[in-house]
């Protein structure tokens, strides 16, 4: 699997570690920035990585003081599903029943409690449910009308 990762200037010492813990379980890792503490505008990062989303990379990781940015940014690009998780149970319903191809989450969490969010995310594969897949096509319908 092909990981995307980025993040503002609030992420770039977490961005680092969770680079390495990734690199460290066999995943490929493609480092979207920021690449250092200087402000930015997260937006630019965000649609950068959320356009190679199901063309260059399979997933994309994404963080920010409070991860609400970053998601909402990423949700504006086309059939990105980034959901904002806090925990080890929204990281894993919104892969079971959203089929979400990108994870959002806040900078000030502590880093183990990132990981296990992170692991739990890539480690969990969509239900394939007919009423999940019904609803996530009904948003891809949506989105191809814009």
């Amino acid at each position: 699997m092909k990981i995307g990762i980025c993040c503002d200037h609030h992420g770039i010492n977490i961005k680092e570690q969770i680079i390495a813990h990734l690199k460290n379980l066999k995943y490929e890792v493609v480092d979207y920035g920021t690449y250092d503490k200087k402000p930015v505008d997260y937006p630019d990062i965000a649609f950068k990585m959320g356009e190679d989303i199901g063309k260059k990379i399979d997933v994309g990781i994404a963080m920010c003081r409070t991860g609400i940015g970053m998601s909402i940014a990423l949700n504006k690009v086309k059939h990105v599903r980034c959901a904002h998780a806090e925990n080890i149970n929204e990281a894993k319903l919104t892969r079971l029943d959203n089929d979400a191809n990108a994870l959002a989450f806040s900078t000030e969490l502590p880093l183990n409690t990132i990981f296990e969010i992170i692991n739990t995310f890539l480690q969990t594969s969509f239900s394939n449910e007919e009423r999940h897949k019904r609803r996530i096509d009904k948003i891809k319908e949506y989105e191809d009308m814009l």
